[in-house]
């Protein structure tokens, strides 16, 4: 495909380049037309490029973009792939329908970052449908950043297949910023000697509130998975975690693992939730929710740091 150039658009790509600086993006990466790109702000693609074995089809809608994004078969794409989605101004609304394809024996890395550096009153929402097939690979790393208001609901809903021998890694992660009201909803169908790793990182403050709900159906023989998930809230902000994980298949094994901790008037519920249907299945689970460690802080108090400093330096440290 032609590339589309941030640099024969509008003046907006400068602030959507800085927000996705911001969000801890390189904006270098976006000009290279050796590396597959896409950059959309609102409902408007801003640049769109795509090397060898990569094909990115996209549609413009009223409020976001359509987009197809398929690997094609045998193809180990060297260097990744960059997406930024992103609403620049305090108000509106961004629908981002995503279709992905890793063909067989394709392999790909996907970093995300979304952006909404001033949001006041600000909709996001990002539904995908996901596909790898047979022995192929995606790590999917998903960075953002909200700025300090909380003015913005997020809702990431996917749905991941994986075919006969494939892998999936994801990594989710909101620590900068505010989150205002993020429901996280993915699911996925794990197939014969495939592997499945979800990792969800998440800091709230303020009165933010969180949902995270995951669940990873071990469909297939061998299949393995673990879904892990860190949530630190302070403040008056709540968290609810639903983390299932399923085993219906011989040999299938899963894990789920779920540590909060909280601060302040914050509230945590975490549920894990195991179901196996097959004997020879395994599947299990731990969860803890808790306070900073007090000696932490103080050490770090006696070093000239403030009380609520210090906490945020041990939280990060932990989301890191």
């Amino acid at each position: 495909m032609t590339p589309i150039t941030l640099n024969t658009l509008p003046r907006e790509t400068g602030d959507i380049t800085a927000a996705y600086t911001a969000a801890g993006g390189d904006a270098a990466v976006l000009h290279n037309h050796g590396i597959s790109s896409l950059v959309i702000s609102g409902n408007k693609v801003l640049s769109a490029n795509a090397t060898e074995g990569v094909v990115l089809e996209k549609n413009e809608t009223e409020h976001g973009v359509d987009i197809k994004l398929t690997i094609k078969k045998g193809y180990k794409i060297p260097l990744p792939v960059h997406l930024c989605f992103g609403v620049v101004p305090k108000d509106g609304l961004q629908e981002i329908n995503m279709n992905f394809v890793a063909e067989e024996d394709s392999a790909v890395e996907l970093i995300a970052h979304c952006t909404f550096p001033n949001a006041e009153k600000v909709i996001h929402k990002m539904e995908a449908e996901m596909l790898i097939g047979k022995n192929a690979s995606l790590k999917y790393t998903e960075i953002h950043f909200h700025g300090p208001y909380g003015g913005i609901q997020v809702f990431p809903k996917a749905h991941v297949t994986i075919e006969e021998g494939g892998s999936y890694y994801t990594n989710f992660s909101l620590i900068s910023g505010r989150v205002g009201y993020l429901e996280f909803d993915y699911s996925v169908d794990a197939g014969k000697d495939s592997i499945c790793e979800m990792i969800t990182k998440v800091y709230g403050k303020a009165d933010d509130k969180i949902k995270i709900f995951e669940k990873i159906s071990l469909n297939g023989e061998n299949a393995r998975s673990v879904i892990k998930s860190r949530l630190a809230i302070t403040d008056h902000a709540e968290s609810v975690f639903r983390g299932i994980t399923e085993g219906h298949a011989p040999r299938a094994r899963g894990h789920v693992d779920c540590m909060e901790v909280l601060q302040g008037n914050a509230k945590a519920e975490a549920v894990p939730i195991v179901r196996v249907d097959n004997p020879l299945a395994k599947v299990t689970h731990e969860a803890a929710i808790g306070c900073v460690d007090k000696k932490e802080v103080e050490t770090l108090m006696a070093r000239g740091l403030e009380e609520d400093d210090a906490i945020d330096i041990i939280v990060k440290g932990m989301l890191a």
